[in-house]
């Protein structure tokens, strides 16, 4: 486990390599659908988001305006995010994980 802050931390396979799952506490609760949210970072966003239609996921609209990511939704309605790129708090948190 690497540990960021008290209130964000992540699991790697080594400190300096991904992929691993980020966890970030949440002041909020959400009662429509599962806490769980997964973040993901295919090589070819627009090819992913095509490719698990089929299956059943579903783009979502959070209300956002133009992101670099794109919200789905699985068919029982748990989101998750195809990234466009690493984020800048995710390269912030790799970049801070000691070597």
């Amino acid at each position: 486990m690497v540990r960021s802050s008290d209130e964000e931390f992540g699991i790697r396979p080594e400190p300096d390599r991904l992929p691993g799952p980020d966890f970030v506490r949440l002041d909020e609760s959400k009662k429509a659908t599962s806490r769980l949210h997964l973040d993901l970072g295919p090589d070819d966003q627009d090819a992913e988001a095509a490719r698990l239609g089929p299956h059943g996921a579903k783009r979502v609209d959070i209300g956002r305006g133009e992101q670099s990511w794109v919200v789905m939704a699985d068919p029982e309605g748990d989101e998750f995010c195809g990234l466009g790129r690493f984020s800048a708090r995710i390269r912030r948190f790799v970049a801070a994980v000691p070597r």
